[in-house]
């Protein structure tokens, strides 16, 4: 499976908010980021709880808090499929 983002890369997050479970937290939607790493391919966790199974690769994605929160001087990393994330 080939990885579509590297280390490194600035990447957006989705906006979508959709009405079933999700993992992209609410408060990191719309935000940019920067990859830090990868975290396996796993099967997407949206679709795994409605019976589908869809694997594709994890990305570490480093936030500043400033962006995701307004203010701050610590980073958040989250691990996020690759349907979540855009070119910035």
């Amino acid at each position: 499976m080939s990885e579509r983002f590297r280390e490194s890369d600035r990447v957006r997050t989705s906006t979508v908010d959709p009405d079933h479970h999700t993992r992209l937290p609410n408060y990191a939607r719309g935000r940019v980021g920067t990859v830090v790493g990868g975290d396996g391919v796993h099967p997407l966790a949206d679709l795994r709880a409605q019976g589908v199974e869809r694997p594709q690769p994890v990305y570490l994605v480093r936030f500043t808090a400033r962006e995701l929160f307004g203010h701050g001087d610590h980073t958040v990393t989250l691990s996020l499929w690759e349907d979540y994330l855009s070119d910035e």
